[in-house]
């Protein structure tokens, strides 16, 4: 059995008979108090279909601990669903609530003294959340994945909720009526399970696969099928198996195992908000990682599978395609992977791989040839210039034009960009402009699904641009550019930005610029002024006196 430290605990002295008194209340025997525990963080919730499998999860992994010779320890932990919010002022808590799970994580475990955990996440913050806990405490972890939403289906065409978003779009050009609108929410999210395309839950699944913390395979399971319940038992038996040998997380989430979950989100075409997750996890691991990074990965690893947003396929498909592995094997092929990065299991990357095939299979178009990718260069450009000097993130996946100059269309908020993208005032060439809706002007760094969707709907996708120092859903594509830093509330060039003004997007040339004289820029500045707080209790307000910019990782520590 291991040195573990809970049972050194309840066995110190005048400790001893308390804490296992209460242990017995919970469970323990005579024969238990020598067992590692090991904590189950159970992001079990009604609140969002991504969420709702996980308790059948939590328990098939209870039940392997106990079997494997653990003693397991459930709690849970908090979800809100980025879907259901998006668009509202509840929109603010969502990147918020990443930091509320892991403290809440991080709370527990510690302060139960566990010997090792297993977090069991499905919607988007879960897994950033439960991924920076685990790189903070370093004991013993495994993250298992709840699993992708199947698509829906409506006249012959799978759909996932950005369909929703998109409907709304369409709907406001006329293009379609109330009741196709109507079929389309009817029929967007059939059941459990995360957001079916590569957006932010599957990216952030994927890399926890490509960087070791979780089992092969098992990032694109569909949350409503049998795999999913063994995925969870075997992941269970791992974690004691690696809490016996000592295996921590530090050992795993390192400078090149980060590198290669990047690779993998770069060949998937993932969210832009891994980008602003891996730099906190590797904050919380101690690793040194830049945004600087993620462009120079970008620019040596092509995007291999047509996925939505901007593809064709959901995440269930490349599932049967041959999953996270494939891709890896494919990437491993040709040295942009570290083979000799350890996992969970105690293998290597390159031993896992080992028996995966060197090709793609021929009868399936989701993992394109290594020399007929979707992209030659990675989706995933960090722009820089006068309007942002600590960076920025643009998808350029999807467009036909990586740049655009144009007119400013200034907003300062989500909600009215939104209207006037409803009453048809936003016209091809204008580059829109949504600010104060950083990590601490929202407060919080809401994402601009609605907005950017109804774009698309409206068939302005590639004509028109948009900039914000707040985020962009998994499921945004188009020209658009977020996470602008310095955002608008502490000062960035964001803030200074007038109707009309000419601004340049250019991802070919990595620039985001305000065609503005500088001494017009600085006279600007000097008559600034700082808005007031628009929290000032709760816990918005504490988020906002603590939170980081965004090119740091949004970071409250």
């Amino acid at each position: 059995m291991p040195d573990n430290k809970r049972s050194q605990a309840i066995t110190q002295g005048a400790q001893r008979t308390p804490n296992r008194a209460m242990l017995r209340a919970v469970g323990f025997s005579d024969g238990d108090f020598s067992k590692p525990i090991v904590g189950v963080a159970n992001g079990y919730s009604t609140i969002t279909p991504c969420n709702k499998g996980l308790n059948d999860l939590s328990l098939k992994a209870e039940s392997a601990l106990r079997q494997a010779g653990a003693m397991p320890q459930m709690f849970g932990t908090i979800t809100v669903s980025d879907g259901i919010s998006m668009g509202t002022e509840g929109m603010k808590y969502s990147l918020v609530s990443r930091e509320v799970i892991a403290d809440s994580i991080e709370t527990c475990v510690q302060a139960e003294s566990m010997d090792g955990v297993i977090a069991i996440g499905g919607c988007d913050k879960n897994m950033p959340g439960a991924m920076i806990a685990i790189a903070r405490m370093n004991v013993p972890a495994i993250f298992v994945y709840g699993g992708t939403i199947k698509p829906g289906h409506y006249k012959g065409q799978d759909l996932t909720i950005v369909s929703a978003f998109e409907a709304v779009g369409q709907y406001s050009a006329h293009k379609i009526d109330d009741e196709e609108l109507l079929q389309v929410e009817r029929h967007a999210c059939p059941g459990a399970g995360s957001c079916g395309g590569m957006f932010t839950a599957n990216t952030m699944s994927s890399a926890f696969e490509a960087m070791g913390m979780s089992l092969p395979f098992s990032s694109t399971m569909s949350a409503e099928d049998d795999e999913k319940l063994l995925s969870a038992g075997q992941s269970a038996e791992v974690l004691v198996d690696a809490i016996r040998k000592q295996i921590l997380p530090r050992d795993i989430i390192t400078r090149k195992s980060i590198e290669n979950a990047i690779a993998v989100i770069m060949a998937v075409g993932g969210s832009t908000n891994a980008v602003l997750h891996f730099l906190a996890i590797a904050h919380a691991a101690d690793v040194e990682l830049t945004i600087e990074d993620f462009e120079y990965i970008r620019g040596k690893v092509p995007v291999l599978c047509d996925l939505k947003p901007s593809g064709r396929y959901v995440t269930a498909d490349l599932h049967r395609a041959g999953g996270i592995p494939q891709v890896m094997k494919l990437l491993l092929n040709h040295d942009l992977l570290h083979g000799d990065c350890i996992t969970i299991s105690g293998l290597t990357i390159a031993e896992i791989l080992k028996n995966i095939p060197d090709l793609p299979r021929p009868d399936q178009s989701v993992i394109r040839p290594w020399d007929q990718p979707m992209y030659k260069q990675g989706h995933l450009a960090i722009l820089k210039g006068n309007l942002s000097p600590e960076g920025s993130v643009a998808k350029i996946s999807g467009i036909k034009n990586p740049k655009i100059t144009g007119p400013a269309r200034v907003f300062e908020s989500e909600e009215t960009c939104m209207a006037a993208i409803l009453a048809r005032k936003i016209q091809s060439g204008d580059v829109v402009v949504i600010r104060y809706e950083g990590p601490k002007g929202g407060p919080g760094m809401r994402e601009m699904l609605s907005p950017t969707s109804a774009l698309i709907g409206e068939g302005l996708g590639d004509s028109v641009g948009l900039i914000t120092d707040g985020r962009f859903s998994g499921g945004t594509y188009g020209m658009v550019v977020g996470h602008v830093a310095p955002e608008a509330y502490v000062g960035g060039t964001i803030a200074l930005v007038q109707e009309g003004d000419s601004i340049t997007i250019d991802a070919e040339q990595r620039l985001l610029q305000l065609n503005v004289p500088e001494n017009v820029l600085a006279q600007r500045r000097a008559a600034w002024q700082p808005p007031q707080p628009r929290y000032t209790r709760g816990v918005l307000a504490k988020y906002a006196k603590l939170v980081s910019s965004a090119s740091l990782g949004a970071i409250t520590d």
